[in-house]
């Protein structure tokens, strides 16, 4: 692996000639060239606390701020005093990073210190940051801190405040004056687009609002996802607009049927076939009304996305009919899989599974019939899958759901398709009572087999109260031995699954997993880390085409050096994109092809100081410290990711690609690309 970053002299030299050319950094070494900062990281990996506070007390600002950095990720409640004074430190970079790692932590004693930094910080930038501390950290009782900064005619202020109440909110921490707060932010002249959507994301997650927020917040709703030029804010609002219209009003106070209140589901509507952008009609098909006044609205607009949009819009709107259909035959519904041959082979399995759920008793067996037909001629595992989901909807495919979960040399995709089938048809209030002792077989068969796929989706039903009101001491002895031949960390997830049904089964207090992933078992390789210039791209082959992404080694050392030794491998050659969820994020990279693989390791979760935007690539976890080799690509940006999930590359060519992707495409190849 060469670097021929030599090529970048010419453009050095082009710098110091001209002041006013800006110096790329492409092809710069990454700071990790700095042992202190290699010190200081391999301690965050270690989660070793104690050697990273000193650096904070260090007479050189760049460590000061790494170690701050480092601590965000170590997320240490010992670590909050040391980073307090830094709030007030000469170097606004070490005051950001310090105010990042203090809402990382999450520490409600960090509350009074952030609040007196608000009111005193000047730096706009500096200043978003302590607010979204101050979000991550204020209580329900301390709530009001947030607002203490007067706003009118501020937009950095208002822009800061946006991001603090999104951040409360996100937590679930919500009141009659955040949302008054939060309209009047939304509401601010000159607004940035970010902290327009902080403001929306916000808004998003209010419950229980009273009549007249409820007007307040939707007035101004309708003005952004009409008028916004920023496709994600218009998105959002569309989203918030159609749970906030799902909110039942309280009785004492009914909503008024004004023009503007009425003009939603219309407006939802027109946006669901006009608007230019298909993330924002995806998620106007989500917020579409169901009840019987605004139906046929609603029906033509999805009718009309199936027949004109592209696969994300139309598997949308297909799982619109499955989840509130009303009147549609099951046979007209199957037509329309049949009629659209342009459709996804998931939007055709989409709507036969509509059909199916819709179908009279007198109907379902030709449709179980034809789906069956279609299984067995299946090309992939993975529209195999689909099919699976569409048998789901009819307890009657029980038996041949239930013998390809367990077929002899059966793909791990298929059988864990075929479990999740039977626990959505045991979930169904139709399933006859004569064949709950034959799930129940299954479910203990799944115990016994191992693996990890099927290993959690009967965790899940034994966990369900409502299939299992008492537990038995067969199942609890069953899943504590498939929970034993579990490999830790490596099969974390499976064992997190299992341990959580033996929790709500025994009602015992949760229980941690031991050991988890740590650094002896896997440290980070500083000489591969060291060998990736910023700017180093990553061409992804895929069978939608070719996408770009660059590589952050500076925010995520140990997974870009995982990720780059894995390319060296070619381990990501010929895997699948197992999972794409429209307007959100396609994942891939999984060994297994079902999202419960892994590579032999896990790593430590790295929680630099980016965001999630529209092409941001992250690792998958099943908590923190469990990320390995899989990945995923957002859509759009996602805010409540923000430093939850590791961040470690960004698209930079290709976006139009991954906007293609669906389960079952296939990553031809990986490799790094020559720096020019």
């Amino acid at each position: 692996m060469t670097f021929r970053s030599s090529r970048f002299w010419p453009l050095l030299l082009l710098a110091a000639a001209c002041a006013r050319t800006p110096r790329s950094s492409t092809g710069l070494a990454n700071k990790y060239h700095d042992a202190t900062i290699r010190q200081i990281g391999t301690a965050q990996d270690e989660r070793n606390t104690a050697a990273i506070l000193p650096f904070l007390t260090n007479g050189n600002p760049t460590y000061r701020r790494e170690a701050a950095l480092a601590l965000a990720s170590v997320q240490a409640p010992a670590a909050v005093p040391g980073l307090i004074p830094l709030l007030h430190d000469a170097d606004a970079g070490v005051r950001r990073a310090a105010a990042y790692a203090l809402g990382q932590t999450g520490d409600s004693t960090a509350v009074d210190s952030l609040r007196v930094r608000v009111l005193k910080e000047n730096d706009g930038q500096v200043r978003r940051y302590v607010h979204e501390a101050l979000g991550r950290t204020v209580t329900r009782h301390s709530l009001p801190e947030l607002w203490r900064v007067e706003i009118l005619n501020d937009t950095s202020r208002a822009a800061a405040l946006a991001w603090g109440l999104s951040r409360a909110a996100l937590r679930g921490l919500t009141s009659p004056e955040t949302i008054r707060r939060t309209v009047a932010v939304l509401n601010s002249p000159k607004l940035p687009g970010r902290g327009r959507l902080a403001a929306v994301v916000a808004l998003s997650r209010t419950r229980g609002l009273d009549a007249d927020l409820k007007r307040l917040a939707e007035s101004t709703l309708l003005r952004v996802a009409q008028k916004d030029r920023n496709y994600a804010v218009r998105a959002a609002a569309v989203t918030t607009l159609g749970r906030i219209a799902a909110t039942a009003p309280s009785v004492a106070a009914p909503v008024a049927t004004s023009a503007k209140a009425g003009a939603s589901p219309v407006l939802l509507a027109r946006l669901a076939t006009k608007d230019p952008d298909y993330r924002v009609r995806l998620s106007a098909i989500r917020a579409l009304p169901f009840d019987a006044e605004n139906y046929p609205a609603s029906r033509k607009a999805v009718f009309f996305a199936l027949a004109h949009d592209r696969a994300p819009v139309a598997l949308t709107a297909a799982e619109w009919l499955l989840a509130h259909a009303k009147g549609e035959s099951g046979a007209a519904l199957a037509a329309l899989a049949d009629g659209n041959k342009q459709a996804s082979v998931r939007v055709r399995a989409a709507l036969l599974r509509a059909a199916v759920h819709h179908a009279s008793p007198a109907a379902r067996p030709s449709l179980v019939e034809t789906i069956e037909k279609r299984y067995a001629a299946a090309p992939t595992v993975y529209e195999k899958g689909f099919l699976l989901e569409a048998l789901s909807e009819d307890p009657a495919a029980f038996d041949f759901v239930r013998n390809e979960a367990f077929a002899a040399g059966q793909s791990p995709v298929v059988g864990g398709y075929a479990l999740g089938a039977l626990l959505t048809m045991r979930r169904t209030a139709d399933f006859p009572a004569v064949r709950q002792a034959d799930f129940a077989a299954a479910m203990r068969q799944a115990l016994g087999g191992g693996d990890v796929a099927q290993l959690g989706t009967a965790a899940e039903a034994l966990a369900d109260a409502k299939l299992y009101p008492e537990a038995l001491p067969a199942d609890l002895a069953a899943l504590r031995a498939a929970q034993a031949k579990l490999q830790l960390p490596r099969e974390i997830e499976a064992w997190q699954g299992i341990q959580q049904a033996l929790d709500k089964l025994t009602k015992a207090p949760k229980t941690t997993p031991s050991p988890l992933a740590t650094a002896a078992q896997h440290p980070i390789d500083w000489t591969v880390v060291q060998g990736v210039p910023l700017g180093q791209q990553v061409r992804l082959r895929t069978s939608k085409g070719i996408i770009l992404l660059e590589l952050k080694p500076e925010e995520a050392p140990g997974a870009v050096a995982s990720f780059v030794t894995l390319i060296g491998q070619h381990f990501y050659d010929n895997l699948y994109f197992h999972r794409v969820v429209p307007n959100f994020v396609a994942q891939g990279g999984d060994p297994r092809g079902d999202g419960n693989g892994s590579a032999p390791y896990n790593l430590r979760s790295e929680f630099g100081d980016l965001r999630y935007e529209e092409g941001s690539v992250g690792l998958a976890s099943a908590g923190k410290d469990t990320e390995s080799c899989q990945f995923f690509i957002t859509h759009t940006p996602t805010p409540h990711l923000d430093g939850r999930y590791p961040i470690f590359a960004q698209v930079v060519g290709g976006m139009d690609v991954v906007h293609k992707l669906d389960i079952g495409d296939q990553i031809l190849g990986v490799e790094l690309v020559a720096v020019q």
